[in-house]
């Protein structure tokens, strides 16, 4: 991501320049357009297909909650242009935190061109961790996931969700869907764009896999796990980012992220592996929404476990190179003895090691 240079001259309207300086603005009339056309009857059976939740069915009361009926919803086609519409919205939010959080404090640290990218990376994302996590837990408290278990599985297929449960998982396409437009739009560097590209990726395979399989008890749960790991790697970078000798929260997200990822293979083994795998249904239904065959749990487990694999290379050769700099940055120097001349002594082996020591503090800033 590239630092922000304003410019005295206002760019031509639809140049490049011009779409980058106020892309917010831009999306801003775009998301009014769907919210004037709800005032209108005319536009307003098309414009809520954008703005409310589609597909919701109105249950009955029973005698275990006689008092109120539920309303509960699934998945249909319509929910891409929800998530269309939503999308924009993350646009909107992501310029807002920029402008009037990011920028400021940028300009008050005075960070260089690499740490000005990394940032602003883990300024957006530890706001939306944070914000995804809080939100998943009261999920998962309020319809009581960790005192019960089982219900990761049983009642398999759950085709139908709650009002909370269908908005988390649009919201979670939809920010993901974000990200690509805003690889553009934060001018984000070539050698970025790739690493950027997978991890996005990723996010929205597991995420729409979990959301059309119906396996959303344990997407959300899953989710809400990565989600607090990689917060605290965020907000540790930039307490970095602000003083440079803190490396506690980095300690403790290490042991944090490989808890994490045996935790997380533990929670698929024993919801795929062996609740679904002993349900009575093993039938593939689309009408019904059952998906718990013996082909698609081995596709579940083995895209998890390869993912969780990849993640812990990664995690691996992240640690080795940081304690192969760290090493050598507390390598002892080597002495030499200074040759004397005519009247002064060159000492080559002292600026040698400073200029390795400077050459160190660069890699380490990186």
């Amino acid at each position: 991501m590239a630092i922000r240079k304003k410019s005295t001259k206002s760019p031509p309207v639809l140049s490049h320049e011009f779409i980058l300086q106020n892309h917010a603005d831009i999306v801003s009339c775009v998301a009014m357009v769907f919210l004037l056309g709800l005032m209108f009857e005319i536009t307003a059976k098309a414009s809520i297909i954008f703005v409310t939740l589609q597909y919701n069915v109105t249950l009955p009361a029973t005698e275990e909650h006689a008092t109120e009926s539920a309303s509960l919803y699934y998945y249909g086609i319509k929910d891409l242009a929800t998530v269309f519409f939503y999308m924009l919205v993350a646009i909107i939010i992501h310029a807002i935190i920029q402008e009037y959080v990011l920028d400021k404090i940028n300009r008050r640290m005075h960070f260089s061109k690499t740490k000005h990218s990394k940032f602003n990376e883990s300024g957006q994302l530890s706001a939306f961790y944070f914000f995804a996590c809080v939100w998943g837990t009261f999920i998962l408290v309020s319809e009581n996931y960790i005192s019960d278990p089982t219900i990761l599985w049983r009642a398999y297929p759950h085709n139908l969700m709650t009002f909370q449960m269908k908005f988390f998982y649009i919201s979670q396409l939809a920010y993901w869907f974000h990200a690509f437009p805003e690889l553009y739009f934060q001018k984000t560097k070539k050698e970025d764009i790739p690493r950027q590209l997978v991890y996005i990726g990723l996010y929205l395979f597991h995420i729409a896999g979990a959301y059309l399989l119906n396996l959303n008890h344990l997407g959300l749960v899953l989710l809400v796990l990565h989600y607090f790991v990689e917060f605290l790697f965020h907000i540790s970078r930039l307490f970095y980012f602000s003083d440079e000798k803190y490396q506690k929260g980095f300690s403790l997200w290490a042991v944090l992220f490989v808890l994490g990822r045996l935790l997380t293979l533990i929670l698929s083994v024993l919801t795929v592996g062996f609740g679904l795998a002993r349900a009575e249904n093993q039938k593939l239904d689309f009408s019904t929404g059952n998906f718990n065959v013996l082909a698609v749990r081995i596709a579940v487990l083995a895209s998890i476990c390869i993912t969780q694999a990849f993640m812990m290379w990664k995690f691996i050769n992240f640690q080795l190179r940081r304690w192969r700099e760290h090493s050598t940055f507390q390598a002892p120097p080597v002495r030499k003895k200074p040759t004397v001349t005519k009247g002064r002594s060159s000492r080559k082996g002292t600026g040698l090691y400073s200029e390795s020591n400077e050459k160190i503090m660069e890699m380490r800033n990186m």
